[in-house]
């Protein structure tokens, strides 16, 4: 088994809170209307509709979109570690 490094990549994201207007998420990741992905908001969460299925963001997940276009909720603590400002 090899030990392997993930590539520095700069990616766009979002820190979803329940009171941020659906328009305004949309705005920020320059439109999403597309068949492919959708979001919804449920309450106090944010449906994230993928290929995969539906992926949900809780209040102060943050919502990154991946290097092909993708995207999908990831869990603050996770995102401290993983990334940093650009």
């Amino acid at each position: 088994m090899g030990k392997y490094r993930k590539k520095p990549v700069v990616i766009d994201a979002i820190q979803f809170y329940p009171t941020m207007p659906i328009y305004e998420i949309s705005t920020l990741f320059g439109g999403l209307n597309s068949e492919n992905r959708t979001f919804e908001k449920k309450g106090d969460v944010l449906v994230i509709k993928t290929l995969e299925g539906e992926m949900v963001a809780s209040a102060g997940d943050w919502i990154i979109k991946g290097v092909k276009g993708e995207f999908y909720p990831c869990k603050p603590d996770v995102f401290r570690i993983t990334y940093e400002p650009a």
